[in-house]
């Protein structure tokens, strides 16, 4: 039972990340421990479009309603997907549309690139295998920002990330050595990257033979060879940026702490990862490795 196997590991997990784990509410777990079981009360749909409203204002329009069934479930309400979808049809309320990806990195240097070696292979089969980094860039009342991320692909997790008003080399090296100090990986990371000349570049080669990684970079003008970070870019702007206007560069930077900190990593629902959030999804990976090891 879930809530039996939560209660014995109380002192090795936190009791959120159990709980996001295993697809149960604290409330229930409580619950349970007091010798009751969960109270489910159904909604009206007005009290039920009042709590997708503020869900939905909440997370700046993100959902549509295959995230917000889930959404809803994950906060203890009841939530069935016919009655969620028509509530938001007919009042308006959808995900913000996508915009076209945009090439933004200048592969046209005289700097030496590497092999396609991650090949699409977009599913790794644990932590710290491929890791994945791009550059976009964001308008502000004070001028150009470049954001640089660095995702670990197995579970999609921005693990470094640098903001600058300049796209220069710095900007990758920061993002790449912010990922390295959070991870700590063993030696032999696939880091794959468009050929901008900012990965090509010696600082950051040099970075990539300092961690002990192997360099993979996209085909020419081939945008689907980086696939996922190019997704999580759309996602971003579409989310944080797209109809917003930031007046200072302050602005984008605490928006894009927000995004990448608070929501993406630790509360977004990801259709690659069963509608997990990317923290969510590791640990849940990491339960299973520990229950695994101790049966084995």
């Amino acid at each position: 039972m879930k809530y039996a196997w939560i209660d014995a590991n109380r002192k090795a997990y936190a009791l959120t990340e159990m709980c996001a784990v295993l697809d149960v509410s604290q409330s229930g777990y409580r619950a349970w421990k007091r010798g009751g079981t969960p109270a489910r009360k159904r909604l009206t749909d007005a009290q039920t479009l009042a709590i997708i409203r503020a869900i939905h204002a909440e997370l700046k329009g993100a959902y549509g309603s295959p995230r917000m069934v889930r959404e809803l479930r994950r906060r203890g309400f009841t939530a069935g997907k016919e009655r969620i979808e028509r509530l938001m049809r007919e009042h308006g309320l959808r995900a913000r549309h996508k915009r076209r990806y945009k090439v933004t990195t200048d592969s046209k240097h005289g700097l030496p690139v590497a092999a396609n070696l991650l090949d699409r292979n977009f599913t790794p089969a644990a932590p710290n295998q491929v890791w994945t980094s791009d550059i976009t860039y964001l308008w502000t009342g004070e001028g150009w920002l470049y954001l640089a991320i660095v995702l670990d692909l197995f579970n999609r997790e921005v693990i470094g990330w640098s903001l600058k008003p300049r796209m220069t080399s710095d900007i990758v090296t920061d993002a790449l050595t912010m990922a390295w100090f959070r991870r700590r990986p063993a030696i032999g990371v696939l880091h794959h990257s468009d050929r901008g000349s900012q990965y090509a570049s010696h600082a950051f080669q040099g970075k990539l033979k300092e961690f002990g990684m192997t360099c993979s970079m996209s085909r020419k003008g081939n945008c689907w060879d980086n696939a996922p970070t190019e997704s999580w870019f759309n996602s971003f702007k579409n989310e944080r940026y797209h109809g917003l206007r930031y007046a200072t560069h302050a602005e984008m930077k605490a928006a894009s702490f927000e995004y990448i900190e608070v929501f993406y990593n630790r509360n977004r629902q990801h259709s690659t990862l069963d509608y997990r959030s990317p923290i969510e999804y590791l640990n849940r990976w990491r339960i299973e490795q520990n229950q695994k090891n101790l049966t084995a």
